[in-house]
C-alpha cells in the first residue's frame, strides 16, 4: 500500500466518523513536519511495556491497533497475552491497512498502544478506545507524552474521563523509525507515561512511578517496581 492510498484510506472525509472528532488529516509525506516521523513511527522501547505488565493486569485478549513493527505486541505475546495487531500503515508486522478510528467494535477486550501524536490524532484514540472498551469491559492503556497531561484543551476530557492509573515511565525514549541517530533535542527531553481507564472505574485517579531500568534484559523477571502511589482529586 503506497502512501497516498493510506492517505486516502485514514482520512476519506466520506467514511469518517465521530472518532475522528478534532483530528486532522497526515499530508501526503505521512509527516506533519519535517522533523517528524512518517506517519508518527516511533516504536516503543520493550521495558517500557513490560514495566507496564508487571505493574498492571489485563486478563483477556489485547488489541494493539498502532502496531508498528511490533515492539509492544511481541512483549504482550512474550507475555502469555493472545494479540490483535493492526496497524493503517504495512511495516511487515499484524494487519495492515486497518484504521483504528473507523472500528465499530472492538477487536479484544482490552486495547494497548503507542498511539500517533499530533493533530489531536492521540486524542482521538484515547477517546476512541474509551469507548470501544466500554462495550468489552476491558482496560486501555495509553502511552503519552507527560505534558500532554496539562493541557487547557484536554482538561474538560480529562475531568470526564479520568484514567483508573497514571504510571509515570522514569526512562523511556521512543526514537523515530526506533533509530537513536534521527533523534532531535527535544525528543531527547521528552518523558512518557502510560494512562489506564479501567471499564465502569468510577474512584479516584491514583499515580505511581514506573522504573524500566529491570526490564531492559529480556530474561529479566524483577518484582513488580512500582513506587508508593498518589491518590489525585477528581
Amino acid at each position: 500500500m503506497n502512501a497516498r492510498s493510506m492517505t486516502t484510506l485514514l482520512f476519506n472525509p466520506h467514511k469518517q466518523t465521530d472518532a475522528y472528532k478534532g483530528a486532522r488529516p497526515f499530508p501526503a509525506s505521512g509527516q506533519f513536519h519535517p522533523n517528524r516521523a512518517a506517519y508518527e513511527f516511533y516504536p516503543t522501547p520493550p521495558e517500557a511495556t513490560r514495566a507496564l505488565l508487571a505493574a498492571e493486569r489485563f486478563d483477556g485478549s489485547v488489541w494493539e491497533p498502532a502496531c508498528g513493527q511490533g515492539h509492544i505486541a511481541k512483549v504482550l505475546e512474550s507475555n502469555n497475552h493472545h494479540v490483535v495487531a493492526t496497524d493503517l500503515v504495512d511495516y511487515g508486522f499484524g494487519q495492515p491497512g486497518r484504521d483504528f478510528l473507523l472500528e465499530r467494535e472492538s477487536l479484544a477486550r482490552n486495547i494497548i498502544t503507542n498511539p500517533p501524536y499530533g493533530r489531536g490524532l492521540a486524542d482521538a484514540f484515547c477517546r476512541h478506545a474509551i469507548e470501544l472498551t466500554a462495550d468489552t469491559g476491558g482496560k486501555v492503556a495509553m502511552l503519552v507524552a507527560v505534558q500532554s497531561l496539562c493541557h487547557p484543551a484536554r482538561t474538560p476530557f480529562f475531568k470526564k474521563h479520568p484514567p483508573a492509573i497514571i504510571y509515570a515511565v522514569d526512562d523511556c525514549t521512543c526514537y523515530p523509525y526506533g533509530d537513536p541517530t534521527k533523534a532531535t533535542r527535544s525528543l531527547l527531553k521528552q518523558r512518557y507515561c502510560w494512562l489506564v481507564w479501567h471499564a465502569n472505574y468510577n474512584g479516584p485517579t491514583l499515580f505511581k512511578w514506573l522504573a524500566t531500568a529491570p526490564f531492559k534484559t529480556r530474561n529479566a523477571a524483577p518484582p513488580v517496581t512500582v513506587a508508593p502511589m498518589l491518590k489525585l482529586a477528581a
